[in-house]
């Protein structure tokens, strides 16, 4: 299970800069369906990257579904030579994303967010409307699905 209140006061404390995503993202707009991971764009800055990795390692970082024993070093290098990051942690799987489709990264998408808070922790969230816009342009099927349910979450908001 994913303890996604530890997860998300290790980012704020740590100062990184991110936006939830994904699931999550859905989550906080109302959305129904389960989400196991926490997804996040994350700024590409090297102090940034350097918070990040901080942050998380204490989590014991590793990249899921890889075998045990692959050479893998949680470090800043690792993050700034590489874009995404599918993770397991101690408390729970996080995708940790430099660039989403249709979204681009952070500085692309920032304008597209709301703040919201968490578990006592104010964090940045995509928009309804640019979490639609990316979703539809991932173009997975239970993207897609995602889509048709945000869609009539907007509506409710508009209509109320």
């Amino acid at each position: 299970m994913t303890d996604f209140a530890a997860l998300l006061k290790a980012l704020a404390q740590g100062g990184v800069e991110f936006i939830i995503g994904g699931g999550a993202a859905a989550t906080v707009h109302g959305a129904s369906r389960l989400t196991l991971d926490l997804d996040i764009v994350y700024e590409r800055s090297r102090e940034n990257i350097e918070r990040l990795v901080s942050a998380l390692a204490p989590y014991r970082p590793y990249l899921r579904g890889a075998p045990a024993g692959l050479p893998f070093r949680w470090e800043a290098a690792t993050v700034l030579n590489g874009l995404n990051f599918i993770l397991t942690t101690d408390v729970g799987p996080v995708d940790l994303f430099g660039e989403i489709v249709g979204g681009g990264g952070y500085d692309d998408l920032v304008d597209g967010t709301i703040c919201i808070e968490l578990y006592g922790i104010r964090c940045r969230c995509l928009a309804i409307e640019r979490l639609i816009e990316v979703k539809r342009a991932a173009g997975r099927p239970k993207d897609l699905e995602a889509v048709a349910e945000l869609e009539a979450l907007l509506e409710e908001m508009e209509k109320g």
